[in-house]
């Protein structure tokens, strides 16, 4: 897809955003940074954008095949991806499979708990407040979604992870939570954005417990090169295979 001079329209803490000649679509390439409490804490491995790119791309592509809608359209390189240009809603959405984290520390349970059904979370995306966690009566006075908006973002948040659950599953994994955005496309369309990959969700080894995602980097607890790399043999690598 071709770009237009001075193409960047957007750069963030671990993607940047570019136009095309078709203003309905964007290039959204993925960086080599790595950032954890609000960018408080940074680093940057070579390959980590390739790695959570293609990553994406495999399960944005799974869960399109199963009915849930997604901003991506295609793989442009190993680093970047085209995607529907959206109008983002202002929130973060977390839904939870066992206990981790902020979970664990507010509720006083211990990390690695299954919980009994997926908790789903709000928060409110502003990198100036730190994120907070927001309730629906939050939302309504911040006029942030409506009513029937947060009915759709839950169900559909709740279908990708009723689909991620056992793909992971099947590969080792234990998917512990994932943060969710979503965005209205040029269609009109609800839809599911942004990255799928071990920057936006907890995976677990499931016979070792042993973590592959971005806690590596945030507790200081291993590789997140060698995490990442695991999560893309699984994820990619068997994709590949088939």
């Amino acid at each position: 897809m071709v770009q237009p001079p001075d193409a960047k329209l957007y750069e963030g803490k671990a993607k940047i955003l570019y136009a095309t000649t078709d203003p309905r679509i964007l290039v959204q390439e993925f960086k080599d940074d790595l950032t954890a409490f609000n960018a408080q804490k940074k680093g940057t491995f070579f390959g980590k954008g390739a790695l959570n790119c293609q990553i994406s791309a495999v399960l944005f592509e799974l869960l399109a095949s199963r009915g849930v809608p997604v901003h991506f359209r295609s793989l442009e390189t190993p680093r970047r991806m085209l995607i529907d240009r959206l109008e983002m809603v202002p929130l973060e959405v977390v839904v939870r499979n066992r206990v981790a984290g902020s979970l664990a520390k507010r509720l006083g349970i211990p990390e690695g708990e299954e919980l009994s059904f997926p908790v789903v979370e709000w928060y409110y995306k502003r990198d100036d407040l730190g994120d907070p966690m927001v309730n629906r009566d939050h939302i309504r006075v911040l006029k942030l979604a409506s009513d029937a908006v947060l009915d759709k973002i839950r169900e559909i948040a709740l279908k990708t992870n009723e689909i991620l659950l056992p793909f992971y599953r099947e590969r080792g994994i234990l998917l512990v939570d994932m943060k969710l955005e979503f965005g209205w496309n040029p269609a009109g369309d609800l839809v599911l954005g942004d990255e799928i990959d071990g920057d936006t969700s907890r995976l677990w080894e499931a016979e070792t417990g042993v973590r592959l995602d971005k806690d590596l980097f945030r507790m200081d607890l291993g590789s997140v090169k060698e995490g990442y790399e695991k999560i893309y043999e699984k994820v990619v690598g068997h994709a590949n295979e088939s």
